[in-house]
């Protein structure tokens, strides 16, 4: 069998008899089956990978079936595979398979758990249906189905109303994105007459220049199809405006926080845009466009990072912000560089939030960081796992020797190419990331501080108080989203803080995937660097490759490189002077700053704004449909009054019903006489 029909297929076989078989087969012989499958599609998927590092990999179309036929409409089920999906099989499969060994430990007192094992898996397979597509039909295809898994897995613990919320909410937001994405579908195949995506990337420069008529307007025909697209990416990839749904994505369990922040879900928009760069690089407005959101999302999630207390919160809106610096660098034509970080953004995110699953599961489901403190000695492999995670995503590493951690050379790689760039959106683009990688070190040395230094905090905790004393049924699915109101870190009520609690380190099977992801943390952007920034061979044509942007990227001044390592250190010594040296300057701080604190603290407003202006204004027009048009017109008009006439009729039919032959008689002969009239008359 074709390997690349068995990694694809893998998950999706694993799911069905997961899924079914359920608890009949058992819990290990569920986990055995799905974890089995996605280490199965790793272990193909990595050849693959490294085939293409020697230079040109042609595309490998592998057909499944004929699917539509319908006029002119045609196309087939395929599996196309080139250096862009090599890429993409990699980060998926690796990161779910680490994911679904990690969930053995994490998810152990769940009693649910091969219905959770099934989800991951069709979770899985949805996104390398995605990546593997041939057609734009399969590509939404793929897209709708992580938008089902996603629903599936935030909502898991279906008997919490808060993660009952954040699936709907996810769903609901993401199909408002997805309509964009479907009229840019729909507009692309009435341009082009295909969705063949080959044939639509070869015709596309052909179409540069073109005008197409929208809501009564002429427009820019490869704008108009370049932006609807986009919105789907925004939607699916959280862009500010289509975002709020991520943060509370964080009510599935961490794992799956994990496989939709770093390898599935949220980067399909960036896969998406980069896998149709050819069209995009044909839509100058559509660029700009995605450059000034991915640089907005990025200083917005930032900003809000730097103030929440949920330490998968703050995991959250960092992925927000790293999403942003993918997009900004596609915005200016550096595609390679998009796809480099999210290529060491999947090592180093999924590691840092299951690291932070780790912290949870040894803080008994605790997820404020004002309750952790000293956890460094009590979990010291989830620290150093964490240091690594963090430590790449700031970008730590030395300019002159090219070394570094993960980040260090795939964002500063997005920095100098929107300076490179020399336009005013790349200009904007450079400055605003560059204040986000400031923001980005403090918020996260902000965890690594507040999570593993100082003194313990564990006894002020009334949710590990509790647990520990028996008062509360701890159980997985009683992972709280933690406190944001007061900004006061608590003081320990006891010197050593633990109240009789001790802290434990995680098991083997979460520890695992913990120690293969630092490796791809600490070497993953040293190791790779040459095959996706400098050569354009190694992308053999699956991108849109700018040659002159990436010699430019070389040629800008040395405060440019330099830059991104600056601010790393501004942030840390921030974060080391209120954290560490002066606990009482960040209380400081928010009570001065007031206004703006609280700006970001609340998220920027959007959830109230969107509450007041879309939410409330739906529920109050679902009101008067049920209760005026619903009730009062349909159901008093309708069934009720056809109710009520029936009823009446009864009442006055049952007065001729005397029981009497001859008042019978007499109505008879009077129904004769008036039918004798009618006829002579």
């Amino acid at each position: 069998m074709n390997p690349i029909l068995v990694i694809v297929f893998a998950p999706l076989v694993a799911a069905i008899v997961g899924g079914l078989g359920n608890r009949a087969l058992g819990n290990t012989i569920v986990k055995s089956i799905t974890t089995g499958g996605l280490f199965l599609s790793c272990a193909l998927s990595w050849p693959i990978f490294l085939g293409s590092l020697g230079g040109s990999m042609d595309a490998t179309v592998v057909p499944v079936m004929q699917w539509v036929q319908s006029g002119t409409l045609s196309f087939d089920w395929a599996l196309r595979v080139d250096t862009l999906t090599a890429v993409m099989l990699v980060v998926i499969t690796t990161v779910s398979a680490l994911v679904h060994l990690y969930s053995w430990g994490y998810m152990e007192e769940d009693p649910d758990q091969p219905r959770f094992f099934a989800y991951l898996s069709l979770f899985t397979f949805a996104m390398l249906m995605l990546v593997t597509a041939d057609n734009l039909v399969q590509m939404f295809f793929g897209w709708e189905g992580v938008g089902l898994a996603s629903y599936l897995l935030i909502g898991f613990w279906f008997r919490k109303p808060s993660a009952n919320a954040a699936a709907i909410k996810a769903f609901v937001v993401n199909r408002v994105g997805d309509l964009g994405f479907m009229l840019g579908i729909f507009g692309t195949y009435l341009v082009f007459q295909t969705t063949s995506i080959p044939e639509i990337l070869e015709a596309a420069p052909g179409m540069s220049g073109a005008t197409i008529g929208f809501l009564g307007y002429r427009v820019q025909t490869m704008d108009l199809l370049c932006i609807l697209l986009f919105i789907g990416a925004m939607g699916k990839s959280a862009q500010l405006g289509l975002h709020t749904w991520l943060p509370d994505a964080m009510e599935g369990p961490t794992p799956v926080s994990a496989l939709i922040h770093a390898a599935t879900m949220v980067t399909a928009g960036v896969f998406m845009v980069c896998r149709l760069s050819p069209m995009f690089e044909t839509a100058p407005v559509a660029l700009g466009m995605v450059t000034i959101v991915g640089a907005m999302t990025c200083i917005f999630a930032a900003t809000v990072g730097t103030t929440q207390w949920d330490i998968k919160r703050v995991i959250a809106y960092s992925t927000c912000s790293q999403l942003g610096y993918m997009f900004f660098a596609a915005g200016v034509g550096a595609y390679g560089a998009a796809m480099f970080h999210l290529f060491t953004h999947a090592f180093f995110k999924a590691l840092l939030f299951l690291g932070a699953g780790s912290v949870i599961h040894a803080m008994h489901h605790e997820q404020d960081m004002r309750y952790y403190g000293g956890l460094r000695k009590e979990i010291p492999l989830t620290f150093w796992a964490m240091m690594a995670g963090t430590l790449a995503i700031t970008g730590v590493g030395i300019y002159w020797l090219h070394a570094g951690f993960a980040g260090f050379h795939s964002k500063d790689a997005i920095l100098e190419a929107a300076f490179a760039r020399g336009t005013e959106s790349g200009s904007f683009a450079f400055f605003v990331g560059a204040f986000a990688a400031l923001l980005t070190s403090f918020y996260s040395w902000r965890l690594i501080f507040l999570t593993f230094f100082g003194k313990p905090r564990w006894a002020a905790s009334e949710h590990i108080q509790h647990a520990v004393h028996g008062d509360r049924h701890d159980h997985p699915s009683d992972e709280h989203a933690g406190h944001d109101v007061a900004h006061h870190v608590p003081s320990p009520d006891h010197s050593d803080g633990t109240a009789g609690y001790h802290p434990h380190e995680s098991p083997v099977s979460m520890l695992i995937p913990l120690g293969v992801l630092t490796l791809g943390a600490v070497f993953a952007g040293w190791v790779f660097s040459h095959a996706f920034l400098d050569s354009g061979e190694f992308w053999g044509g699956s991108i849109y490759y700018n040659e002159g942007l990436m010699h430019a990227m070389h040629g800008v001044p040395l405060w440019v490189k330099l830059t991104a390592t600056v601010v790393m250190l501004l942030g840390l010594f921030a974060a080391w002077l209120a954290y560490i040296k002066d606990t009482s300057l960040p209380a400081r701080a928010a009570e001065q700053l007031g206004p703006v604190y609280r700006f970001f603290l609340n998220k920027w407003y959007f959830d109230e704004l969107y509450n007041a202006v879309f939410v409330k204004p739906a529920f109050w027009l679902g009101r008067q449909f049920w209760q005026k048009g619903d009730v009062g017109i349909i159901d008093r008009f309708g069934p009720n009054g056809a109710a009520w006439v029936v009823a009446q009729g009864a009442v006055g039919a049952k007065r001729f019903q005397s029981g009497y032959v001859t008042s019978y008689a007499l109505i008879m002969l009077l129904g004769l006489v008036a039918a004798i009239t009618w006829v002579l008359f």
